[in-house]
């Protein structure tokens, strides 16, 4: 249900089908809900579901066809995950943690060579 909280309708419930995205809850059909099932979930109008879907589709995550509905673009999951900050901090601190890692075990290998 959307609430009022100073953000449009249309952006909390692109905001929660985003993070629905990125955890993967459409990957199997690729569809994304249509537009009354978005107006039965959120409570929303058709207008309000319309523009959610625009919002995703100027995102890059989804593309529309007149009359079939809405569907994933390939890399949406990911670009989604991306959308999120905290997703984000996670992730680059995993890349972080294993560059520190590989650099370890490559000073561990150039003492060797050099006989330290």
């Amino acid at each position: 249900m959307v609430e009022w909280t100073g953000k449009f309708a249309y952006q909390q419930v692109a905001d929660d089908l985003r993070r629905r995205i990125a955890d993967d809850e459409f990957a199997e059909s690729g569809q994304l809900p249509s537009l009354a099932q978005i107006q039965e979930r959120y409570e929303v109008t058709v207008t309000v579901a319309r523009s959610a879907i625009r919002q995703l589709t100027t995102d890059g995550l989804a593309v529309s066809h007149q009359g079939k509905g809405a569907f994933l673009t390939p890399d949406a999951a990911r670009t989604a995950q991306l959308a999120d900050p905290v997703g984000t901090m996670a992730e680059l601190r995993q890349e972080v943690e294993k560059l520190r890692t590989e650099v370890g075990e490559l000073r561990r290998r150039v003492a060797t060579l050099e006989g330290d």
